[in-house]
C-alpha cells in the first residue's frame, strides 16, 4: 500500500544520509498546530489526518504517537499499514524518545528537520540522546527529497485587520513589545509564530485553512519593526498601510540573512515557538535570552473592542445554531441526513451571517459511535446517516471579522436511555460547575480543572482531553498560553482571557458527549482576602434538555441552566422569524 511504499522510500534516503531513525513532527517552520498543505507530512506519509502526532521511522519499524483525542482515529486510519499506533498517555506506553533509546544503539544517528522542531524540543532531544551516545543530525528535510509534488509555502495575499475590530493600533502594540524588551534589557525580539505576527501587525491571511494567518517572521528592535513575508502577498493597499506606520518589509527568506547580521546583541526568543534551525544559525557572538513571546500574553488578554466583537459574533453565531437545531429536528426521519449533510448545513447557516469569514475549524459531526472519536472528521468512507434515535455530537465554529466561535452541542434524536441521561447530566454538571467558579487572582487553569471532572470522578469516569483551551479573536481557535486541563501550566488566568469550557464523556462504539461554551475571565470583586475572578459566558445556544436527568442536578445548577437559557432567548429572539422564535422559546424553557 501507498503508506508502506513511501516509508520505504524514506528509509532509502535515511540510508544515504547515514541515519538510523528519522523523526517527523506534525508542525511547520513556525511551530503551528494547524499547517498549510506543504507541512501536512504525516497525512501524506501515513494517511493519518489528525492535527497533532509525531512519526518515527527506523530501519525496520515505524510508529506514530498520538494523544487520547486521536486513539480511535489513528487505529482506523492506520489499519493495514506497517505503522504502529502508540497511544501516548496510556499506562505503559513509552513516549517516542524513550522508545528510540530502546531501539537504537550507541553511535547511531537520529535525523530530523531542525526547521520544523521547536528549539526547546531540539535541546531536550540532544541532551537525552547524548547521554546514550546517540548522535543527532538536524540538517535533513528528507520528506522534501521523496515528496515529488510537495506544495510550496503559500503566497496568498494578506489583508488589513481593521482598527474597528482590532481595538489597538499596530504602533501601540509594537510599543508594548518594546516596553517589555526594555524591561528584559534585550536588543531584539524575533517572532516566528504566525498568530503573534498577524496580531502584532494587524494583518490577516488565508494561508492556513480555518486560521486567518499568513506565513511570516518578524524582528522588533528599539528602532525598527521588520516583517519578513513573500512580497507577492502584499497588495499596494496593505503596503501603504504598513509603511505609513514605519513597518519595514522584507522578503520571507531574508530572515536568515538578517539574523546572521546580529553581532554582540541580546536577542529574545520563545524557545517553544521558534524553530531550532533558525535560532541555531544566529552567530555565537550574540546572547540568546529565552522566554514567552511578549505578544502571546498581550494577545491573550483581549481589549474591550475585541471582547465586544466576540460578544456580537456569538449572537450571530447563535442565530445560525438555532436555525440548524430547528432544521435538524424538523427533518430527521423525514429526509436523508448524513454527517456530511449536517456539516454543509451549519456552514450554510453561518454564511448567512454578517462579517462571516469562514469556519474556525473542520466541523466534528459524529453520530453514535463516531461521536466517541474526540476529533472525528467525517469522510465519504465513514459518513453515517442520522436516524431518529441515538446521540449526535456537533462541534463547530465560525471566523468572523470581529470574533471567533467554537461551540459543541449534543442532540438526542430519539428517546434517551437511563445510561445516556446519566452520562449526559454528568457532562452538564461539570460544565456548569466550572461556569460557577469564583477564584482568586493568580489561579492557574489546572487548579480549576477538577470542577469539571469531580462528578465523573466520583463514579470513576474521566475524559482524556483538556477541559479548556484559549481562543483567539478572529484568530486561531486554539490559542495560548492559558488553558484548563489536568497538566500543570504556570500561566495564571487573567481578565480578558477567553477559554473554552468543554468537559466530555466518551463510550467507544456507542456515543460521545461534550458541551462547550466559550467564557471570558472577568473580575468578580475584592474582599479583605484579595481580588477574585469569575467567568462570563460568551457562547449563546440552547443546551439540549431532553437527556437531562433533573434529579442529578443541584438547585444551584438548575438555577444556572435556567438563567443561561433565558439569556440565550433574550439575546437573539428579535433576530429570528416567528417559527424559529417559537422553537427557541421551547428549547430554553425553565426546568
Amino acid at each position: 500500500m501507498e503508506t508502506n511504499i513511501r516509508i520505504s522510500k524514506l528509509r532509502e534516503k535515511m540510508l544515504e544520509k547515514g541515519l538510523s531513525a528519522y523523526i517527523i513532527p506534525s508542525t511547520d517552520s513556525h511551530i503551528s498546530e494547524y499547517v498549510a498543505d506543504r507541512w501536512k507530512t504525516k497525512t501524506w506519509l501515513t494517511g493519518f489526518t489528525g492535527s497533532v502526532a509525531t512519526i518515527v521511522v527506523t530501519k525496520n519499524k515505524s510508529g506514530i504517537w498520538v494523544d487520547s483525542r486521536y486513539w480511535l482515529q489513528a487505529d482506523k486510519e492506520l489499519a493495514g499499514t506497517e505503522v504502529e499506533v502508540f497511544k501516548f498517555g496510556k499506562d505503559g506506553v513509552l513516549n517516542y524518545p524513550e522508545w528510540l533509546v530502546k531501539e537504537l544503539s550507541e553511535g547511531d544517528t537520529i535525523g530530523y528537520d531542525g526547521m520544523s522542531v521547536p528549539l526547546n524540543q531540539d535541546k531536550s532531544l540532544k541532551s537525552l540522546f547524548s547521554y546514550y551516545n546517540i548522535n543527532i543530525d538536524t540538517n535533513h528535510d528528507l520528506i522534501d527529497l521523496i515528496w515529488d509534488d510537495r506544495p510550496l509555502i503559500p503566497r496568498n495575499e494578506i489583508f488589513v485587520h481593521k482598527l474597528e475590530y482590532a481595538g489597538k493600533s499596530r504602533t501601540e502594540k509594537i510599543q508594548e513589545i518594546r516596553n517589555s524588551m526594555n524591561e528584559k534589557k534585550v536588543d531584539a525580539h524575533i517572532i516566528a509564530t504566525l498568530d503573534d505576527n498577524c496580531w502584532l501587525f494587524n494583518i490577516r491571511g488565508r494561508d492556513v485553512e480555518f486560521n486567518p494567518v499568513a506565513y511570516c517572521y518578524s524582528v522588533i528592535t528599539n528602532d525598527s519593526a521588520e516583517l519578513y513575508i513573500y512580497k507577492e502577498k502584499i497588495t499596494n493597499e496593505v503596503r501603504e498601510e504598513l509603511e505609513k506606520d514605519n513597518i519595514k518589509l522584507f522578503d520571507y527568506d531574508e530572515i536568515f540573512n538578517r539574523i546572521k547580521q546580529f553581532e554582540n546583541k541580546k536577542i529574545y526568543i520563545d524557545p517553544a515557538r521558534i524553530n531550532a534551525g533558525l535560532v541555531n544559525s544566529i552567530p555565537k557572538t550574540n546572547v540568546i535570552v529565552e522566554g514567552m513571546n511578549f505578544s502571546t500574553l498581550l494577545k491573550a488578554m483581549k481589549n474591550p473592542t475585541e471582547l465586544n466583537g466576540m460578544r456580537s459574533a456569538m449572537i450571530r453565531d447563535c442565530v445560525a445554531m438555532v436555525k440548524f437545531g430547528y432544521w435538524l429536528e424538523n427533518n430527521i426521519g423525514k429526509t436523508t441526513i448524513s454527517e456530511l449533510d449536517t456539516m454543509d448545513k451549519i456552514r450554510e447557516f453561518r454564511r448567512e451571517n454578517e462579517l462571516f469569514f469562514g469556519e474556525s475549524f473542520n466541523t466534528i459531526a459524529g453520530y453514535k459511535g463516531n461521536g466517541a472519536i474526540v476529533h472525528y472528521s467525517s469522510t465519504t468512507e465513514t459518513n453515517e446517516e442520522l436516524k431518529p434515535e441515538g446521540i449526535f455530537l456537533l462541534d463547530s465554529g465560525g471566523q468572523y471579522y470581529d470574533g471567533t466561535t467554537d461551540i459543541t452541542r449534543v442532540y438526542h434524536l430519539g428517546n434517551p436511555t437511563e445510561q445516556e441521561m446519566i452520562d449526559y447530566t454528568l457532562v452538564l454538571k461539570g460544565h456548569i460547575q466550572l461556569n460557577l467558579a469564583v477564584f482568586p487572582t493568580n489561579t492557574r487553569g489546572s487548579q480549576l480543572d477538577i470542577l469539571a471532572r469531580n462528578s465523573m470522578w466520583k463514579l470513576m469516569i474521566n475524559y482524556g482531553h483538556g477541559t479548556g483551551h484559549g481562543v483567539g479573536c478572529f484568530m486561531n481557535v486554539h490559542e495560548g498560553p492559558q488553558n484548563i486541563r489536568m497538566d500543570e501550566n504556570p500561566v495564571t488566568l487573567r481578565p480578558g482571557m477567553i477559554l473554552s469550557n468543554e468537559p466530555g464523556l466518551y463510550r467507544t462504539g456507542q456515543y460521545g458527549l461534550r458541551i462547550e461554551n466559550l467564557v471570558n475571565v472577568v473580575e468578580a470583586g475584592e474582599t479583605e482576602f484579595g481580588k477574585f475572578l469569575k467567568f462570563e459566558v460568551l457562547t449563546l445556544c440552547p443546551i439540549d434538555l431532553k437527556p437531562v436527568k433533573k434529579d442529578m442536578l443541584t438547585q444551584e445548577e438548575i438555577n444556572w441552566l435556567n438563567a443561561y437559557h433565558q439569556k440565550v432567548y433574550d439575546s437573539v429572539k428579535d433576530l429570528l422569524d416567528e417559527e424559529h422564535r417559537k422553537w427557541l422559546l421551547d428549547k430554553t424553557k425553565a426546568i
